[in-house]
C-alpha cells in the first residue's frame, strides 16, 4: 500500500476506536518470489512502525510478527533476524505475535534467544487449531512449518476421518499450549488463528479450561453436514440415521436440499450406489472380529440383539452403536434434556417410536397380522425384488421427530416416506450382500447370510401414538405368545428362529 492509503486506514481505525495495530510488511504477490515496495510505499516493517509512531505517538499499541522457525536458520542468519526484530522493538513496538508453529521445543528455544537479545516486551504465541487433515497439511506446507513426528504418528492413521483428526489434534495442540504456559517464559496469553472457523478454537479453549464449559444442545437430532451448501438442511429420512456419510454421498447431487419441508425426493435425489454407499465400513479383519462366523439363524439374531443392547458397536447397516435416544416414543421432553434434547432453548421435543428390521417371510406373518390391527401403526415391508406392501395411502412424509420452540414454526427434522425407503432398500440389501462376501466363497457363513438377505423382507414400523412409549412392541409380544402356543402344541417347531 502506498503511504496515503496507509494513512486513510490508520485514520479510520482511530475514528472507530481501534487501539491495536499489527504492522506487517506482507508477502510477495502471487506469482512473484521477491518482495518489492510499491511507489510511495514502505520497504520494511520497521518503516511502517516508525510512521505510525511519528503520526499517532502512543495512541496505538503496535505488534509485529515473530518467527520461531528462524531457530532452524544458520547461526549468522538467526542473529541477523534477531537484530532486525530488536530494531523494530526499539522503534516503538508493544508486543510480538508469532507465526503458527507445532514444535514447542523450537518455540521455547526461540523465546530464550529473543530474551537473551534484550527484548523484554510480551510475546504472544500464534496457535493454529487443527481442523482437518488436508487443511493441516496444506497450512504447514505453505508456511514451511515443522510438524513434530509425534503429531504425525497420532494424526496420520486417521487422515480420512476429519472428526477424529480434529479431536486428536485438539488434545495435541492443548498439550503444546500447556507446555508453553508452564515453561516459565513469561508467556501470559495465547493468540488463536481461527481462520473464520469457530468450532476448533472453541474445542481447544474448552480443553484448556479457558472458558466455562456450557452444556450445548444439538441443533437437530441428527448430525448436520459441514458442507456450506447443506447447512440449511433441516429434514432427513430416518433410514440413514447411522450412515450419515452414505446419505450425504448419495444426495450430494441434489438440485436443492430439504429446507423446512421435505420436497419431492424423486429429484436426482438418491444417487447410484457408488463410493461410500455400497461398502460396509469395516475391513475383513475387523468385521470378523466384530461378527465372528455365524452359521445359524440364531447366531444372526444374537448379533442384532447384542447391537440393540449396545454390547456390539456396529452392524453392516450401522457405522456406530445406537445412540442413547434411539427411537423410543418421547412426549414433550425439554429441548435441553441430556438424552433427547435438541434445538433452541426453552422448547419441547417429541418423537414417535420407530423400528426397522429384517425378517424371514415365515416369521413376518404373525406380527404383521397384529400390526395391521393397530390403527396407530404405519408400516412399510419390502423384499429384495422391490415388492412393497404398506398400510399407508399417502406418498407424503410421516414426521418421526418434531420440536416446538418459541417464535418458530413446528420443526420436523426426521421423517419416513416411501420414495426414500425404496432408495434405502437398495443400499440395505447391498450391504447385506457385502457382509456375506467377507467370508470365503464356500463357507457356511457366506451361504447363511446371502440366503437370508436374498429371502428376508426389510420392514419399518412407526407407532404414531407418541404418548405410549411401549405401544410399538405390543404386536411383537402378541406374536411371540402366539408362536409359543403354536410350538407348544406341535411336536416340532412350526417356525425356525425366535
Amino acid at each position: 500500500m502506498p503511504e496515503e492509503k496507509v494513512d486513510i486506514a490508520l485514520r479510520d481505525a482511530k475514528e472507530h476506536g481501534c487501539r491495536n495495530v499489527l504492522a506487517l510488511r506482507g508477502d510477495p504477490p502471487a506469482g512473484k518470489e521477491d518482495w518489492e515496495a510499491v511507489e510511495g510505499g514502505f520497504t520494511h516493517g520497521i518503516d511502517l512502525v516508525r510512521h505510525i509512531r511519528n503520526i499517532y505517538g502512543d495512541y496505538f499499541d503496535i505488534a509485529v510478527a515473530g518467527f520461531p522457525q528462524n531457530q532452524l536458520l544458520p547461526k549468522e542468519e538467526r542473529e541477523l533476524e534477531l537484530k532486525y526484530l530488536k530494531e523494530k522493538i526499539d522503534a516503538g513496538v508493544s508486543f510480538i505475535f508469532t507465526q503458527m508453529f507445532y514444535d514447542v521445543d523450537i518455540f521455547i528455544d526461540w523465546v530464550k534467544e529473543v530474551r537473551a537479545a534484550g527484548i523484554t516486551i510480551p510475546i504472544v504465541p500464534g496457535i493454529a487449531p487443527i481442523q482437518t487433515w488436508n487443511g493441516f497439511m496444506r497450512a504447514t506446507s505453505l508456511a514451511k512449518i515443522v510438524i513434530p513426528q509425534h503429531f504425525m504418528d497420532v494424526l496420520e492413521p486417521h487422515q480420512n476421518n476429519d472428526e477424529q483428526v480434529r479431536a486428536l489434534g485438539t488434545k495435541l495442540v492443548a498439550d503444546m499450549c500447556r507446555t508453553i504456559l508452564n515453561a516459565n517464559l513469561g508467556i501470559r496469553g495465547l493468540h488463536f488463528y481461527t481462520m473464520n472457523l469457530e468450532k476448533g478454537t472453541k474445542m481447544l479453549l474448552e480443553e484448556l479450561n479457558l472458558v466455562p464449559r456450557v452444556e450445548t444442545i444439538k441443533p437437530l437430532p441428527w448430525r448436520q453436514s459441514l458442507t456450506p451448501s447443506r447447512r440449511q438442511e433441516t429434514i432427513r429420512p430416518i433410514f440413514w440415521a447411522n450412515r450419515t456419510k452414505s446419505y450425504i454421498s448419495r444426495t450430494e447431487n441434489w438440485d436443492e436440499y430439504p429446507n423446512g419441508r421435505f420436497g419431492d425426493a424423486r429429484s436426482p435425489a438418491y444417487g447410484e450406489l457408488d463410493g461410500y454407499g455400497v461398502w460396509i465400513k469395516q475391513t475383513k479383519e475387523d468385521a470378523i472380529k466384530l461378527w465372528g462366523h455365524p452359521t445359524t439363524f440364531s447366531d444372526i439374531a444374537s448379533l442384532f440383539s447384542r447391537f440393540c443392547t449396545k454390547d456390539l458397536t456396529a452392524l453392516p447397516w450401522s457405522d456406530q452403536a445406537p445412540a442413547t435416544e434411539t427411537n423410543p416414543a418421547v412426549n414433550g421432553a425439554r429441548s435441553d434434556d441430556k438424552v433427547f434434547g435438541w434445538g433452541p432453548s426453552n422448547g419441547f421435543v417429541y418423537q414417535k417410536a420407530y423400528l426397522e428390521f429384517f425378517v424371514t417371510p415365515a416369521l413376518l406373518t404373525l406380527p404383521l397380522k397384529h400390526i395391521e390391527r393397530d390403527p396407530n401403526i404405519t408400516y412399510y415391508v419390502i423384499n429384495n425384488r422391490g415388492d412393497l406392501k404398506t398400510n399407508t395411502h399417502s406418498d407424503g412424509p410421516n414426521a418421526v421427530t418434531w420440536g416446538v420452540f418459541p417464535g418458530k414454526e413446528i420443526v420436523q427434522p426426521t421423517i419416513v416416506e416411501a420414495v426414500s425407503f425404496m432408495a434405502w432398500k437398495d443400499e440395505a440389501y447391498e450391504l447385506g450382500q457385502q457382509w456375506a462376501q467377507i467370508y470365503d466363497a464356500d463357507s457356511p457363513s457366506r451361504k447363511l447370510i446371502a440366503d437370508l438377505i436374498e429371502n428376508c423382507s426389510l420392514v419399518n414400523v412407526v407407532h404414531n401414538d407418541f404418548q405410549d412409549p411401549e405401544a410399538i412392541f405390543k404386536p411383537f409380544f402378541l406374536a411371540g405368545e402366539e408362536l409359543k402356543a403354536l410350538n407348544d402344541a406341535s411336536p416340532t417347531p412350526l417356525v425356525n428362529g425366535n
